[in-house]
């Protein structure tokens, strides 16, 4: 017979995974593909028309500080579905695979019970039935995917399949494979957790015509020439920015009105109340389409203006009136956030994020710990003789996109197997937050060391630079990223999947 304490503590768990079970909320994440902090209505935007995303902003809770994890694409990703910084898992930049080892929300929700699926650009790996890292592998039971972005009548992959061409405006094609998985999942009486994850506004851009004629005056305000990829040939091109902004602009509006279709069918079902409702960015506005305010930087950069995205949540059932928080989060604080609301417990291997439950109680005003960012110097890595982690025939992708990779009109994959670490290793544009202070560090091809500090709070635009003034700061700042960098680069070497 089992002591009284150990039935008593079997059922007390019991109804705590009961009570979870009940008050489970289904969520729903999206991200943007290129689409920056300022480039909303919400933020004073003097041209862009986002108003479902303002909606939210003026219902919701509105994250002023939500950052991206990375500065590109494919890293973010990477953090927004493991928790972890991409460099932990080799996920260096755009094209660069995470690993299968790694365990995503899916994995997670997934034990909770949940019904999961994947809709729009993937990007950490081949989405191809036989890829160990496509969505499905990965966690999640549906997906309709692209191996990188995509424009207007998209061609996506569903479950593994070959692609095949879905007529229309590219957000709304998504998100209405969203809204047929969200239906299959209610009629099955289970929770679902949809990833919806947008092509734009990624370049090269496209629009319906109605989108566009909202945004007929930028050709004649912007004229300064800017690269990007051509429609026509998916190379690269040179336009005037103003006739860039208004097919950009397009695409955001389309994006938004895409989010505003999937809010309705929530409403019409009866699943708004208790559905979250997550929205982000992936980096900062890329520099074709940047106008130079209010952050300094851009996409590829670990100033703010390249890692600060729109963050939002929706959840009327336990956000019941309008918030703002100042506090710092990032796309690696979803998972354990996740794990919070559904009540499973953390990977047990190291995280970056952390729990932000409180935050959407209004109880925390400010991050407890640092946020690191850091651009793995893949440079030193050409030349050098590295084995796969995962079969090269296994990371080509199949999904055709505009825009040319040398002849290839598709995105093929990579990972390795990392060499000894060295001092080399700890390269690459890095930085911290801790509190109201970010450090910025750049390697000079000199081989000397150029560090920025900037006190954010005063200075959210970064034009002050504090490091003559507060040498201690940045000395306490550079310790704690250094050690940071040691953690990850273990990571690095799969010492996090030993057994």
């Amino acid at each position: 017979m089992k002591p009284l304490g150990f039935t008593l503590a079997l059922l007390a768990l019991a109804c705590a995974q009961t009570i979870a079970a009940q008050t489970r909320p289904n969520i729903v994440l999206m991200m943007g593909d290129d689409h920056g902090w300022e480039e909303t209505g919400y933020n004073g935007h003097p041209h862009v028309r986002t108003p479902v995303l303002d909606e939210i902003a003026a219902t919701g809770l509105r994250f002023d500080r939500f950052h991206a994890a990375h500065p590109n694409c494919s890293p973010t990703r990477a953090s927004f579905l493991t928790g972890r910084h991409p460099n932990r898992m080799g996920t260096f930049a755009p094209g660069w695979s995470f690993r299968p080892e790694e365990i995503t929300i899916a994995h997670v929700l997934g034990q909770a019970g949940y019904r999961c699926g994947h809709f729009g650009k993937w990007h950490v790996g081949a989405v191809k039935a036989d890829s160990p890292v496509n969505p499905g592998a990965m966690g999640f039971d549906e997906w309709v995917s692209h191996d990188n972005f995509f424009e207007l009548n998209p061609s996506l992959s569903r479950n593994g399949g070959p692609p095949e061409v879905f007529p229309g405006e590219s957000s709304e094609v998504v998100v209405n494979e969203a809204i047929r998985f969200i239906d299959r999942a209610r009629q099955a009486d289970k929770p679902f957790l949809a990833v919806v994850w947008f092509g734009s506004p990624h370049e090269p851009y496209s629009g319906l015509p109605e989108d566009l004629a909202l945004y007929d005056d930028l050709p004649a305000k912007y004229s300064k020439p800017v690269r990007l990829t051509s429609n026509e040939t998916g190379g690269q091109v040179t336009r005037p920015q103003g006739e860039v902004l208004r097919e950009r602009y397009a695409e955001i509006t389309a994006m938004d009105r895409a989010i505003g279709m999937l809010r309705k069918h929530l409403a019409a079902q009866g699943l708004r109340q208790d559905t979250l409702l997550f929205y982000c960015g992936d980096n900062g506005t890329s520099g074709d389409a940047a106008l130079g305010f209010p952050h300094r930087g851009v996409k590829g950069q670990v100033y703010e203006g390249g890692t600060l995205v729109p963050g939002l949540v929706e959840w009327p059932a336990r956000i019941s009136r309008p918030q703002s928080t100042g506090v710092h989060a990032s796309t690696s604080d979803l998972l354990p956030t996740l794990c919070t609301l559904v009540g499973q417990p953390l990977p047990d291997r190291p995280l970056d994020g952390i729990d932000l439950a409180a935050v959407l109680d209004g109880q925390v005003t400010e991050r407890p710990s640092p946020l690191f960012f850091w651009a793995y110097n893949t440079g030193r890595l050409r030349g050098a003789e590295l084995q796969p982690w995962i079969d090269p025939e296994l990371q080509k992708g199949t999904t055709p996109l505009v825009k040319l990779m040398g002849t290839k009109a598709t995105r093929d994959f990579t990972n390795y197997r990392h060499p000894v670490i060295t001092d080399d290793d700890y390269l690459g544009p890095r930085a911290i937050i801790d509190g109201r202070f970010k450090l910025v560090v750049h390697d000079q091809r000199s081989g000397d060391v150029r560090r920025e500090l900037f006190d954010l709070q005063a200075d959210p635009s970064e034009k002050t630079d504090l490091i003559e003034d507060q040498p201690a700061t940045a000395e306490r700042l550079q310790a704690k990223l250094r050690a940071w960098q040691g953690s990850v680069l273990n990571s690095l070497t799969g010492a996090d999947y030993a057994e």
